[in-house]
């Protein structure tokens, strides 16, 4: 199965100039935590709740402060006709949930995630999460 047949294609886009106090409303609104961000018919970066939370807030920077301000540059992508297969082994492998999707002319055609892998196929989903969720941290439930 390729990804072009479980991706989201109804994708907003960010753009670095946006306030992350707008942003972060658009995220509650929407129900989402990610957005990637495009300027000129470009995709510059990303920006994620967490993102606008720890490189923002964490840091001092207050609701009128920039998306270019806290977005990753550092865009993690897959191709439409990657399989299914290969992109969440990779996603687990890079510990990531969702990943922009480009076309052949390397424009964005969508977003796949976790969730879009496991309204296909729980067993897909279920070996990338073992690569996105490890254990340790501050919040881990293993017994120790």
């Amino acid at each position: 199965m390729r990804i072009s047949e479980i991706m989201t294609r109804d994708v907003a886009l960010a753009k670095p100039d946006d306030i992350i106090v707008d942003v972060a409303r658009r995220m509650t609104n929407e129900d989402i935590g990610f957005l990637p961000v495009g300027e000129n018919d470009r995709l510059v970066g990303m920006v994620t709740d967490r993102d606008i939370v720890t490189r923002g807030v964490a840091t001092g920077l207050d609701g009128r402060s920039k998306v270019s301000e806290v977005m990753s540059t550092d865009v993690k992508y897959c191709r439409d006709t990657d399989e299914v297969d290969d992109v969440l082994a990779n996603m687990g492998d890079i510990q990531v949930r969702r990943l922009v999707v480009l076309d052949d002319n390397k424009r964005m055609c969508g977003i796949v995630s976790l969730a879009d892998a496991a309204r296909s196929s729980l067993s897909h989903t279920g070996r990338s999460l073992k690569g996105v969720v490890r254990d340790g941290g501050s919040h881990n439930q293993s017994a120790a």
